[in-house]
């Protein structure tokens, strides 16, 4: 008989296509994932993955294997998600995945008043720039800037957050708008929104710095580094940046809170969606 354990870290290994990848997506080191596929091997006597000196590679048994290997991952997320759909008490743990921003000004600040709600309910508040699954169990709740579409998720639009151009009075001060130069995303941020919107608001102007972080391009625009696209939630309140003209229409996305259906009636989770609510919906409606 294999170990169970062996076969779930083998199945995120051949989603997550790295010892690497599945090793951080576990929170264990690529020695651990090596170790639990080559148990999993000995226990199977099959030959589940190719090793080469930079990479593993499934084989055709090991493609067959992930699948049933993945299946049984999701036929215990839904054990997990029933067990606690039959909890009554508002407490535990409930993980919620924000984009980092978000999570940091928005919610963030006020915790403390959850808490005092409900001492026995502890949040786990991750800020995510990827869309983690709800249905894998990566997160309970998610907020996220696009409608999801899993058919097994119920969603919820909360608003709309609007970006502008900003930076700091001494750069305006220095040079003007069509010659001071753009703090944008890196390449993981490429062919979002607000990517394609800073492409045309900077046009031919030098690029100074790249950042997928907001938080790190709002510090670089105070310091006077140059113009970045922020959303108005933050920088609109901030006394070091002062707004720039755009180009066209204002950047707005769409917010969207959202949860794995079978978790809607449990009441940590209901208590938590609510504080979420009206974490975020207070802020969206003063913009």
């Amino acid at each position: 008989m294999f170990n169970w354990e062996d076969l779930r870290y083998f199945a995120v290994f051949a989603r997550e296509k790295s010892l690497s990848a599945a090793a951080r997506r576990l929170g264990v080191d690529h020695a651990t994932i090596a170790r639990r596929i080559t148990s999993i091997e000995e226990a199977l006597q099959l030959k589940l993955v190719e090793r080469r000196p930079r990479a593993y590679y499934l084989t055709e048994e090991g493609e067959r294997i992930a699948e049933l290997g993945a299946r049984m991952e999701t036929e215990s997320f839904s054990v997990q998600r029933a067990a606690l759909a039959g909890q009554k008490s508002i407490s535990g743990d409930v993980h919620v995945s924000a984009p980092p921003l978000m999570a940091a000004v928005l919610i963030a600040p006020h915790l403390a008043q959850l808490r005092t709600c409900y001492p026995d309910l502890r949040l786990h508040l991750s800020g995510d720039t990827r869309n983690v699954s709800l249905l894998r169990r990566e997160a309970d709740i998610a907020i996220r800037l696009s409608r999801p579409v899993d058919d097994e998720v119920v969603v919820r639009k909360l608003g709309t957050i609007t970006f502008s151009l900003y930076a700091a009075k001494s750069v305006l001060v220095a040079q003007d708008t069509e010659t001071a130069g753009f703090i944008v995303y890196d390449d993981s941020m490429e062919g979002s929104p607000q990517q394609d919107w800073l492409n045309i608001q900077s046009g031919g102007s030098r690029i100074i710095m790249r950042s997928n972080d907001l938080t790190i391009q709002a510090a670089a625009a105070r310091a006077g580094l140059g113009i970045a696209a922020l959303p108005d939630y933050l920088a609109g309140q901030d006394e070091q940046l002062v707004r720039v003209a755009h180009k066209g229409k204002k950047l707005e996305r769409e917010v969207w809170i959202a949860l794995h259906s079978d978790l809607r009636k449990t009441p940590r989770i209901q208590a938590a969606t609510k504080f979420l609510v009206g974490c975020l919906t207070e802020r969206l409606k003063s913009e």
